[in-house]
């Protein structure tokens, strides 16, 4: 009897354990800007500028940023970052995120865009997390097209050649 009672309370407090490790509403995260830098051999280098708004009362405290971007369904870019800083409650802030391109992954998004078939839009997808030390991290992710200027979507058409 006494070890079932100490089995429920054990199971209760874990669950409460979990219940607090609740970060509330995800976070916004949106690409703000994307800088050059410099590439070694074959990659290219960005510096991806993400704004990431906290919807939250709580601060969030962070030491670490990771990112991988996917662009028409394949991995494109990926960056880490050991920024520490701070985003108040219900603010705002820029991150930056040094990126990696490699030149192979490049060549395979181009060729996958000439299939033969008209590209217009492009759709990407961006995961990345915020770590908040430990094994902690709050995971974000973001996701849309755009539409490329219509000279690029036309010179892109190899069948209508």
């Amino acid at each position: 009897m006494h070890r079932r009672v100490a089995l429920i309370a054990v199971a209760v407090l874990i669950l409460n354990g979990c219940a607090s490790l609740s970060t509330g509403d995800p976070l916004q995260v949106t690409v703000a800007g994307v800088e050059s830098l410099p590439g070694e051999g074959l990659e290219l280098r960005l510096l991806v500028k993400l704004r990431v708004q906290n919807p939250n009362q709580t601060t969030i405290d962070y030491n670490g940023v990771y990112v991988k971007l996917d662009v028409q369904g394949k991995t494109f870019a990926t960056g880490v970052s050991d920024q520490t800083a701070t985003i108040a409650g219900f603010n705002e802030s820029i991150v930056s995120v040094p990126v990696s391109v490699s030149m192979l992954r490049m060549a395979r998004q181009v060729m996958g865009m000439l299939d033969g078939q008209p590209v217009d839009r492009i759709r990407y997808d961006m995961r990345g997390k915020l770590s908040t030390g430990g094994l902690r991290a709050l995971r974000f992710a973001s996701q849309g097209e755009f539409a490329l200027p219509k000279s690029a979507a036309a010179g892109s058409d190899i069948a209508g050649m």
